[in-house]
C-alpha cells in the first residue's frame, strides 16, 4: 500500500488542531460502519487497538422551542420523542427496516446493479427511501415539525436538495444505522481505525509505505493488479494513457458535490446545550426545522452561501474523555458550501450553535478552521471540499464513476478503482475497497 502522505488514515485521521492535549479527528468521527461494514465487522480489529464507545444516545436535533428531538437506540424511546401520532408513524416506518437489518445492510453496502439475496426487504426499503425525496416523505409521515425536522437533519448528510433523491434512503440508512448498530466514536481518535485496519494488514504480510507520491501507473512496474483510491480526476492524471478515449470521457463527466467548511473547538467544558437530551448524544443535527434545513442545502447546491447553514456537530469528549484534558472538551462541525467556496463560514455555524447552545461562544478556548481549499490540499480526494467523492444524486448513485456492469473495473485489466467515488460511496466502511479487490480476483 502507497501513501503519498507522512500517515495513513485520509479521511480517517485524527491530531492535535488546536491545543496540545485536545485530540480533534480531522474528518471522519462517528462510525457505525465498522459495525454495520459486512466487511470491516469480520476483521478482529479490537484485536489491533480500535475500541467503539458508544455515546449514549446516537443523535439529538435541537428545535428552538427548547426541546430536542431524540434518536435513541430504541425505536421506542425515538417514538416518544417525536410524540403522538408522528411518534406513532415513525415507529411503524422504521420497525420492519430494523427487523430486517441483518437482510438489508449487506445489500446497501453492496454494488447496486447486483441482484440483492433478499429482493423483498430491499424492495420494502426502496419503496421508502428511492420512490420520493425526504420533503416528500416527511410530509407525508408526519403532521407535526418535529418528525419532519429529525429527518430531514439524517437527509442532509446527503449534500443534495431535499426535493432530491435519494434523499429519503439517506435518511432511512442513517436511521436504522443508528437503531441497529448504534453510532459509536473510536477511542483515542478516528486515527485509530485506520491504525488497527494498518496493523491487521501488517499481520498478514501486507506492506505499507508512506510518504510515496506516485504520478503515474507505470511506476508500479509490472503490477499484475493496482488499486487506485482516488476519484475520476486523479485516475486521469495518473492512468490517462492505460485509458481508452470513451472511457475518458465518461471519467471527465463525473460531477463533483458541494464543499464542507469545518470547524474544530478546545473547549473549557461541556456545549451548554438548553435542551438537556443534546448533552447526553455522540452527533447533533444543528439547522432547526424541515423547511429551514431545507433552504440551506438548496442554498449551497445552486452556489449560494446559506446564511443559517444546517451544521453536523460531534461532541466525541462526551463520551471518550482521551479526546481532552479532565474537565474540558472538544467539539467538531462542518457545514456545506458551495465547491471550492472562500467564504469563512465560522461566524454563521458558531451562530447556529449559540442559538441552541447559549453561552457556547464563552467555552471556546482555540479553535481550527478548515474551507474547501484546506481539505482539499489536506486530502486530494476532496476536490472542491467534497468529502463524499463525487455527487450521489440518483443518477450518479448507479453509474458512478463511469457506466459500466463492474464500476470499480477499468477497460485496462490491471486497474481497479476502490475509491468512495465508486458504490456505495463515501464512509469508513470499506465497502468500496472489498468490492473492488472481489472484482480483481473474479477477473484474475
Amino acid at each position: 500500500m502507497l501513501e503519498a502522505e507522512a500517515t495513513v488514515g485520509g479521511g480517517s485521521r485524527s491530531a492535535e488542531l488546536t491545543l496540545p492535549g485536545f485530540i480533534h479527528d480531522v474528518c471522519s468521527a462517528v462510525h457505525p460502519h465498522p459495525l454495520a461494514s459486512p466487511f470491516l465487522r469480520e476483521l478482529p480489529l479490537d484485536r489491533h487497538g480500535l475500541e467503539l464507545v458508544q455515546p449514549e444516545i446516537p443523535l439529538a436535533h435541537p428545535l428552538d422551542d427548547g426541546t430536542a428531538v431524540i434518536l435513541d437506540r430504541s425505536l421506542a424511546a425515538t417514538a416518544a420523542s417525536i410524540g403522538g401520532a408522528d411518534g406513532r408513524a415513525y415507529e411503524r416506518m422504521l420497525a420492519p427496516l430494523v427487523r430486517d437489518a441483518e437482510k438489508l445492510l449487506p445489500a446497501i453496502f453492496g454494488p447496486l446493479l447486483q441482484f440483492p439475496r433478499h429482493p423483498l426487504a430491499l424492495a420494502r426499503f426502496g419503496a421508502l427511501g428511492l420512490l420520493m425525496p425526504v420533503d416528500r416523505l416527511a410530509r407525508a409521515r408526519f403532521d407535526g415539525p418535529r418528525g419532519r425536522a429529525l429527518l430531514a437533519g439524517l437527509a442532509a448528510h446527503s449534500m443534495l436538495r431535499m426535493d432530491e433523491r435519494p434523499t429519503a434512503a439517506v435518511a432511512l440508512v442513517l436511521a436504522l444505522t443508528a437503531h441497529a448498530v448504534g453510532w459509536p466514536v473510536a477511542r483515542g481518535g478516528s486515527q485509530r481505525v485506520a491504525d488497527a485496519l494498518t496493523d491487521h494488514l501488517r499481520s498478514l504480510g501486507g506492506e505499507v509505505e508512506t510518504g510515496r507520491r506516485v504520478a503515474s501507473v507505470d511506476e508500479l512496474g509490472d503490477a499484475r493488479t493496482v488499486m487506485l483510491d482516488v476519484t475520476p480526476r486523479q485516475v486521469l492524471a495518473l492512468a490517462r494513457h492505460r485509458l481508452p478515449s470513451h472511457y475518458r470521457r465518461e471519467l471527465r463527466r463525473f460531477r463533483y458535490g458541494p464543499g464542507v467548511f469545518k470547524l474544530d473547538w478546545a473547549l473549557d467544558g461541556p456545549i451548554p446545550w438548553r435542551a438537556p437530551g443534546c448533552a447526553r448524544a455522540g452527533t447533533v443535527h444543528v439547522g432547526g426545522t424541515l423547511e429551514e434545513i431545507a433552504a440551506s442545502e438548496a442554498a449551497v447546491v445552486e452556489g449560494r452561501i446559506p446564511e443559517h447553514p444546517y451544521v453536523l456537530l460531534a461532541q466525541q469528549s462526551a463520551c471518550d474523555a482521551t479526546r481532552a484534558p479532565a474537565g474540558q472538551h472538544t467539539g467538531w462541525a462542518y457545514c456545506h458550501v458551495p465547491s471550492g467556496s472562500p467564504e469563512d463560514m465560522t461566524e454563521r455555524i458558531e451562530a447556529q450553535i449559540e442559538r441552541f447552545a447559549p453561552g457556547f461562544r464563552d467555552r471556546i478556548l482555540a479553535r481550527s478552521a478548515m474551507g474547501p481549499g484546506a481539505l482539499e490540499r489536506y486530502d486530494e480526494n476532496y476536490v472542491g471540499g467534497d468529502i463524499n467523492g463525487g455527487r450521489q444524486d440518483l443518477r450518479q448513485l448507479f453509474t458512478r464513476p463511469a457506466i459500466r456492469p463492474v464500476p470499480y473495473a477499468t477497460p485496462d485489466p490491471r486497474i481497479y478503482i476502490c475509491s468512495s467515488s465508486t458504490p456505495p460511496g463515501g464512509g469508513v466502511h470499506g465497502m468500496c475497497g472489498y468490492h473492488a479487490a472481489q472484482a480483481a480476483l473474479r477477473r484474475s
